[in-house]
This record gives C-alpha cells, sequence and structure tokens, in this order.
C-alpha cells in the first residue's frame, strides 16, 4: 500500500499503481470528472498515470492554470491526429499549448481555410469519444 497526502493534509492508503484518475474517483466521482491533470510531489501529470510510491497528490481542474494547460496540449494533439486524417500528407511544425489555447503550425499539400474549421472541430470531436484516453 502507498500512502496519498492531499493539500489538506489527510492521508489515504492506495494500492500501488492506482492512478490518479482512481484516486480522484475514489474521493468523489464528481472530482474525477472534472480532474484534468494531477500533480504528484510538484510535478504534473496525466490522470492516467500509475502511482508507484508513497506522494503528495493536488488534482487541477479548468479553474486552474495547471488544469488549462493540460487541456489545451491534449486539444493541440487531437487537432494534429484529426488535421493527418483530414489532408494526407500534411507536415507538422510546432502544437504547443499557449497563454490562451493551443494552435498547431503545419505545411500542407492541400490549403486549410477558416471554411474547413467545422469539419476538422467535428473531426476532433469524433477522436476525442473514440479514445479509450487521452493523454
Amino acid at each position: 500500500m502507498i500512502k496519498i497526502t492531499f493539500p489538506d493534509g489527510s492521508v489515504r492508503e492506495y494500492a500501488e499503481g492506482t492512478t490518479a484518475y482512481q484516486i480522484a474517483e475514489s474521493i468523489s466521482p464528481r472530482l474525477a470528472a472534472d480532474s484534468l491533470a494531477a500533480s504528484v510531489n510538484g510535478a504534473t501529470v496525466d490522470m492516467t498515470r500509475p502511482i508507484e510510491a508513497d506522494a503528495s497528490v493536488k488534482f487541477y481542474k479548468w479553474d486552474d492554470d495547471e488544469g488549462k494547460h493540460a487541456f489545451w496540449h491534449t486539444s493541440s494533439h487531437l487537432l494534429a491526429e484529426a488535421l493527418e486524417n483530414l489532408y494526407p500528407g500534411i507536415k507538422f511544425g510546432i502544437g504547443p499549448a499557449i497563454e490562451n489555447g493551443f494552435y498547431y503550425d503545419v505545411d500542407s499539400p492541400t490549403p486549410i481555410t477558416e471554411a474547413d474549421l467545422p469539419r476538422i472541430e467535428q473531426k476532433m470531436q469524433e477522436l476525442s469519444r473514440n479514445k479509450e484516453q487521452l493523454i
């Protein structure tokens, strides 16, 4: 068993390898649903990361800068996957999460215009529904 310490100082025991998501869910299903990332001993990790040893854990939601960053980081990966599906031969530059969202710099043999955005967004939504887990 490992000991997990929370920001309020409380400590709970979990099986070694329990994920951040499972820990959040054991506290509250709502906390698990709202959490976008976690901090394990000060390092931001995704919610599917197994925790193997005693640790301090904090959960990040949309209201936290870390939560927004995790969401936008994952969204940039979904954008890249959607673009790859829709535009064969596309080449990727950088695709970071930024202060107010995310983007991907691409070189596409097919021009991408503002009119394409609804189709790209639809593909991103489709991909997010079909993923067992997003990192």
